[in-house]
C-alpha cells in the first residue's frame, strides 16, 4: 500500500540524508543553521520523473564544493571542471539515499534524471519552494537543499497522482 509522508517525515529524510552522504562522502561534517549563502554560489538540481512530482536543488558556496571535492577526491587542489564533476555524483548519491529511505516509508518506487550543475544559484521554474533546509561548516560555507513542489500542486505533498 502506498502511503504518504508528512513534510516533517521528508524534512527528517533529507536532513539524515545530508549529513551521513555528506560526511561520508567528503569529510566535511554540516549542522543545521540559518546561515546566509555567500556569493559564489554553485547549484545541482534533479527532478523526480517517476513517483513523486518534486524536485530538489542544492545550491552551496563554491568553496564548500571545492572543499567536499578536494577531500573526496583525496587532492590538495582541484579543478572547475571537478567541482562540477564532484557536484554531479555528490548529489546523484545524496539523491539515491533520498529515494530509498522514501520508499522504505511510502512503498513508492522514484525514479529521477541526472543532476544538472549551474555555476549561481538557480531557481527552478513552474515549481514553488515547499521547505529550504539550511546547513553550514564554519571553515567553507553554507548549503541549502530545497524542496520544490510543482505549482499546482494544491496539497503540497509532491506525491503523484494515481
Amino acid at each position: 500500500m502506498n502511503t504518504a509522508m508528512t513534510q516533517e517525515e521528508l524534512e527528517q529524510i533529507l536532513d539524515q540524508a545530508v549529513q551521513d552522504v555528506t560526511e561520508r562522502t567528503a569529510g566535511v561534517q554540516l549542522h543545521q543553521a540559518d546561515q546566509v549563502l555567500g556569493e559564489d554560489l554553485c547549484t545541482v538540481q534533479i527532478t523526480f520523473d517517476k513517483g513523486f512530482c518534486t524536485s530538489l536543488t542544492l545550491c552551496a558556496d563554491t568553496r564548500l564544493l571545492y572543499r567536499m571535492a578536494c577531500n573526496s577526491f583525496h587532492e590538495d587542489s582541484v579543478s572547475p571542471e571537478d567541482i562540477e564533476e564532484f557536484s554531479k555524483e555528490y548529489f546523484n548519491v545524496l539523491c539515491g539515499k533520498i529515494v530509498g529511505a522514501m520508499f522504505r516509508v511510502t512503498q513508492i518506487p522514484a525514479h529521477f534524471g541526472p543532476p544538472v550543475f549551474y555555476h549561481g544559484c538557480y531557481k527552478s521554474e513552474g515549481r514553488e519552494v515547499q521547505f529550504v533546509l539550511t546547513y553550514s561548516n564554519e571553515r567553507y560555507g553554507s548549503v541549502q537543499l530545497v524542496h520544490h513542489v510543482p505549482s499546482s500542486d494544491k496539497d503540497g505533498t509532491g506525491l503523484a497522482k494515481t
